[in-house]
């Protein structure tokens, strides 16, 4: 894989805004392999996406980061430059359902999610056995026996001694206490299992069947304090039928929640998700 930088840009929508970016990339003899802008006309900020060939710049990272500030100073810049070649640490967290943790694991293994996992946290000792096959530190949090207090205490713990970028929540099915969501905002992923907002909360497949619906699906979204209201990633979708029963409808939105959760999961590794207030810009 080729080393890239990607710089990501929220500032106020301005005139002179892209020609100034532009100029400067120019300047520095950056190959743009990307490109993407978007503008909210409703709040009137700009977002942009641009990845650079890092062969291509005639200064280095750091270089490029200094000469940079002043601009993004003059333009009351949001942003951020990151290297491809440095791989974001992801924590998995998962509880019973398998699914999705087997799914990243899968991705990450062959070399789909650019990310190391370091390690995978369950509150139950039966998902050792898929650490174990793909070789990756496992810990059983017991959370019936040390409480949910002392039980997050030890998973933050965790997240600190492997110094975890990325917390994606594979289908665990413990709600993080409001401290935890707000020392990590914008870095803990989790998936419903449910199109949000419709059937929040407990049991969304059966809130659906009861409904009649005919359309579920899976939200993939940021953790906030607020459940299951997060800014939204991703969402995927399938399509049954009076026929089916609320077995059947597990089964099938098994399937748009490994996708909704792996593509959201991408997007963020890849730089490609802006959180702009409860909502996102996702540069797919």
């Amino acid at each position: 894989m080729q080393q890239t930088f990607r710089l990501i840009i929220d500032c106020p929508d301005q005139i002179g805004l892209v020609a100034s970016v532009s100029q400067f990339l120019a300047d520095h003899g950056a190959s743009i392999t990307e490109a993407s802008h978007h503008t909210d006309l409703q709040t009137g900020r700009f977002f942009m996406r641009h990845e650079i060939h890092a062969n291509s710049l005639s200064t280095s990272y750091e270089e490029f980061k200094t000469a940079f500030t002043p601009i993004a100073e003059q333009f009351d810049m949001r942003w951020k430059v990151s290297d491809s070649s440095t791989k974001p640490k992801v924590a998995l967290l998962a509880s019973l359902e398998s699914h999705c943790l087997v799914d990243l694991l899968h991705r990450w293994h062959t070399g789909e999610l650019n990310c190391d996992i370091p390690c995978i946290i369950a509150n139950h000792p039966q998902m050792k056995q898929f650490a174990d096959w793909y070789k990756v530190p496992f810990h059983w949090v017991d959370f019936k026996a040390m409480g949910k207090e002392a039980a997050f205490a030890q998973i933050e713990t965790l997240l600190e001694e492997y110094a975890i970028d990325l917390t994606v929540l594979a289908r665990f099915m413990q709600i993080l206490p409001n401290t935890l969501c707000s020392k990590l905002a914008g870095k803990v992923i989790n998936i419903h299992h449910s199109f949000l907002p419709s059937f929040a909360g407990a049991k969304p497949y059966q809130q659906a069947y009861n409904r009649g619906v005919k359309l579920i699906g899976a939200t993939c979204h940021y953790v906030t304090a607020d459940l299951d209201e997060g800014p939204i990633i991703e969402q995927s979708v399938k399509r049954i039928s009076h026929s089916d029963s609320a077995t059947d409808m597990v089964r099938k939105g098994k399937d748009c929640e490994v996708t909704a959760l792996a593509h959201g999961v991408r997007y963020h590794l890849e730089d490609r998700v802006i959180i702009h207030e409860n909502k996102t810009v996702v540069f797919a």
